[in-house]
């Protein structure tokens, strides 16, 4: 007899459980679901008060709000304006908020509130979809020599755009200046002396308003940040440091060139910010991510209705109890009533509680084997009995539940989410079982049952196994790989053991 290799099983079962784990992976870095129920994540509530005095006509306010900010997810935006009209627009990555009204006047105040959630997976900065070209700089002398005397001195030292931006950063920013330094900063600012400079290089350059987060800060204004091209996307750097990149504690909140605020109808305008920093639960933010387009969004379970979702959060339970099943059958070695009616056993007990649905269990299946050892002696066929059966548990549940209602407790109650036919069936099985094997077997295979139940039971309620099985339901694959193996199993189980107890004294 040639016997057959294994390897491309056990190849399939580690595929299988990589499979999962790395799906798990992926939803974890993605979509921030946490590994452990009750996480707590930060969130970050900006809010945005724009005041102006309106001249008593029609009044159109926009603000630039933040697209795809570095480092950062937007939870949710709204606006708090009585009286106004409100939308958002886009047009051609300028984002803003826009206000409108008939007639105004008078001081106005408006507010545009954002949540924002940090977000590691959006620090880097996308690729252009086309080129970039730098803007024409015009500079009258002497600026004009200053900046080509600063650029020469800078490109001798540099090897691209970013290498090129640090080197004039630091002549700009040095303790001690030179004449040109000086001169170009005192007709500009830092930002936008390096701006021009950079253009004048032919490099792409632009300043971006950043807001440094802090907690429960208010009347904080926008900083300023440069951000240089370098042929497939924006780098932004701290133009008074040199450093690259957006720190976390940073928010760009405008990285386009146009206005941040522009009202017409009004003057005397103003922005300031305001931020605090607050705490939800993970799951909660999870929830209101899910109709996102972010990687792995679609295959989300809170998109289906709550109906759905609480089907399948019981659904998913299941192969729990099936490995539980697995490992006190094969390795323990456990006799239960059927194969799998402890799994279902357990599913009852998940909705009803372990004890009312322990008393309900024990009382069913103690008067349907009285009831089935009278039908025994009527001699009927089998599928007669069997209806018959479950006509009487039907019967034995309502006089249940009835007697537990009027008795002020609710464990009758629980005992419908029992399925009835399987309850019939296990009380055919028992009364055969002690027709042929006596009342010890169905003792043994009886208590084997509810022990595995509520072991099931307990790992299946356990806030842990509920969590992962919900919200990464990939991991069931994993489940499924164990199962596998197991089935390979062929050695002792522990039960088995005690056969050999008697050569303990052998050598």
């Amino acid at each position: 007899m040639i016997r057959r290799s294994r390897a491309p099983f056990y190849l399939a079962v580690m595929l299988l459980i990589l499979a999962g784990l790395a799906l798990a992976v992926i939803r974890h870095v993605q979509m921030g679901v946490p590994w452990l129920p009750g996480k707590q994540q930060p969130v970050w509530l900006v809010e945005a008060r724009i005041d102006f005095e309106a001249w008593g006509e029609p009044v159109k306010v926009n603000l630039n709000i933040p697209e795809q900010p570095p480092g950062f997810y937007t939870l949710t935006e709204q606006a708090a304006s009585p009286g106004y009209g409100f939308a958002i627009t886009e047009q051609q990555k300028d984002r803003r908020a826009e206000w409108t009204i008939r007639n105004a006047s008078g001081p106005q105040t408006l507010y545009f509130k954002t949540r924002l959630i940090p977000d590691a997976y959006a620090q880097e900065a996308p690729l252009e979809p086309g080129p970039v070209d730098a803007t024409e700089v015009f500079l009258e002398e002497p600026a004009a020599t200053a900046a080509s005397a600063l650029l020469q001195q800078a490109e001798a030292r540099s090897s691209g755009p970013a290498s090129l931006t640090r080197e004039l950063i630091t002549l700009l920013t040095s303790q001690t200046p030179d004449q040109n330094t000086r001169l170009l900063l005192s007709q500009e600012s830092l930002s936008s002396t390096l701006v021009q400079l950079l253009n004048s290089a032919g490099i792409p350059a632009r300043i971006a308003d950043g807001l440094k987060l802090e907690d429960a800060r208010r009347q904080q204004t926008l900083e300023p940040w440069l951000q240089v091209h370098d042929g497939d996307r924006w780098l932004t750097f701290d133009p008074r440091t040199g450093a690259q990149g957006v720190p976390e504690d940073v928010l760009l909140w405008r990285q386009t060139q146009g206005p941040l605020l522009d009202v017409m109808g009004g003057s005397g305008s103003r922005v300031h910010f305001s931020m605090l920093r607050q705490t939800l639960p993970a799951l909660q933010i999870l929830r209101s991510e899910a109709s996102s387009d972010r990687s792995l969004g679609a295959l989300s379970l809170y998109q289906l209705p709550v109906e759905q979702q609480s089907m399948f959060r019981m659904l998913l339970l299941l192969p729990l109890g099936a490995l539980v099943v697995c490992l006190m059958r094969i390795l323990v070695g456990i006799k239960t009533s059927g194969t799998f009616m402890p799994v279902l056993i357990a599913v009852a007990f998940v909705q009803t509680s372990l004890v009312p649905g322990l008393a309900a269990f024990i009382s069913v299946v103690t008067l349907g084997l009285v009831m089935r050892g009278y039908l025994s002696s009527l001699n009927l066929l089998l599928v007669s009995r069997i209806s018959a059966l479950i006509i009487l548990v039907l019967f034995i549940t309502a006089g249940i539940s009835i007697i537990g209602y009027q008795m002020g407790f609710s464990t009758g109650m629980t005992v419908t989410f029992f399925p009835m036919v399987i309850l019939a069936w296990t009380i055919e099985r028992m009364s055969i079982l002690w027709e042929e094997e006596g009342a010890h077997e169905v003792l043994i295979q009886g208590a084997g049952s509810l022990l595995v139940a509520i072991l099931a039971y307990l790992v299946m309620r356990s806030p842990l196994a509920e969590h992962l099985s919900f919200n990464f339901p990939e991991l069931h694959l994993v489940v499924l790989g164990i199962i596998l193996l197991l089935g390979q199993y062929t050695g002792y189980k522990l039960t088995e053991l005690r056969r050999f107890a008697p050569m303990k004294g052998y050598h």
